[in-house]
């Protein structure tokens, strides 16, 4: 009797959450869907882009859809306008203005759209950044969460300044503007009702004032990037990877709250791929790394920065090392997919 073996069944592919998240799925799905259908871009991927034959001008949009609507230090309707402005700085931009679309699922209570727009309103305004166009929709009950927003931002870039994920050289200073981990514990605590919430609150704040406190240091200034999704992990390996170089922090001098320590490891997370969205990572010429810290604490939102570490003059290339307590280094990865969702 003969028996055939059944064809293995292979499932459609679909979109998983971890394609949001920022990490190697995130590069996978732009190299495989997206990429090739609109161009292959020019030099790395950045979170914002100088525009075609204009140089000094610089473009970036971003969608938000954090749950839930309002946590600790912020709400959806800052958080947009902190995002898109914070993309623009970290290619060395003053924003110079913002649209606002929004997606709007039939039920949200009028009230809270209200204080969404209320708080999105005041960060616009606390930034310096005029919103100058909008889009409005709303879906049936069930076809969105509640509300989604998109925000696309216009900046002009500050002439000394032209940071690039692809600039980093060996002997380069690292510095780090404040604590991490704080956004996407907090999000995540006020989420799941954790608890943590009442010692933490977001980081979300705007960041472009930081960067210009750093513009008169000019081509010394050569990586500026916020650890958002993916967090401090996936900035590092991005910046190691598209400058070909290899990067090492230390452990002891990356700024972790005690909150966050302890709500990691409750959850089995390493802070260092938590979201952020208000600190920001600054690769820096060896003689400058003095004036971009004084720079940089001349501000409230720069006031605890701090040097985390260095690019290694030998080491493999294109990747990011940690200095642990105990002087072992281990390899920091870079994440896989989606450990936070929907904290953005």
């Amino acid at each position: 009797m003969n028996i055939d073996c059944p064809t293995p069944r292979h499932e459609e592919e679909v979109v998983l959450l971890g394609h949001g998240a920022g990490g190697r799925l995130t590069e996978e799905l732009l190299e495989s869907v997206v990429l090739p259908a609109v161009g292959e871009a020019e030099g790395p991927l950045e979170d914002a882009a100088l525009l075609p034959g204009r140089p000094d001008l610089v473009m970036s949009t971003d969608s938000f859809v954090v749950s839930p609507l309002f946590f600790p230090g912020g709400d959806i309707g800052s958080l947009a306008v902190h995002g898109t402005v914070n993309d623009l700085a970290m290619r060395g931009a003053q924003p110079l203005a913002l649209s606002v679309s929004l997606i709007i699922e039939e039920g949200l209570p009028l009230s809270e759209l209200r204080s969404v727009m209320a708080s999105l309103g005041k960060a616009a305004q606390d930034a310096g950044v005029p919103v100058i166009t909008g889009d409005t929709k709303v879906v049936g009950r069930g076809a969105a969460d509640r509300l989604f927003i998109n925000t696309t931002g216009v900046g002009r870039r500050y002439a000394p300044l032209c940071p690039s994920a692809a600039n980093a050289r060996p002997g380069d200073v690292i510095l780090l503007s404040g604590p991490i981990g704080l956004h996407g514990t907090t999000v995540l605590s006020t989420r799941e009702g954790l608890g943590f919430e009442g010692d933490i609150a977001s980081d979300s704040r705007p960041l472009h004032r930081l960067v210009h406190a750093l513009a008169p240091l000019g081509a010394a200034v050569h990586v500026l990037r916020d650890p958002t999704r993916g967090g401090l992990a996936a900035s590092l390996n991005e910046i190691a990877r598209d400058s070909s170089v290899a990067v090492e922090i230390e452990e002891s001098a990356v700024p972790v709250p005690e909150a966050v320590a302890s709500a990691c490891d409750l959850l089995g997370l390493d802070p260092l791929v938590v979201a952020n969205e208000g600190c920001m990572v600054a690769f820096v010429a060896p003689e400058a790394a003095e004036d971009a810290l004084t720079a940089m604490r001349s501000l409230p939102e720069g006031a605890q920065a701090v040097r985390i570490g260095e690019v290694l003059h030998e080491g493999p290339r294109g990747r990011a090392t940690l200095r642990t307590l105990v002087g072992a280094r281990r390899i920091v990865e870079m994440p896989l997919g989606e450990q936070l969702p929907r904290i953005c």
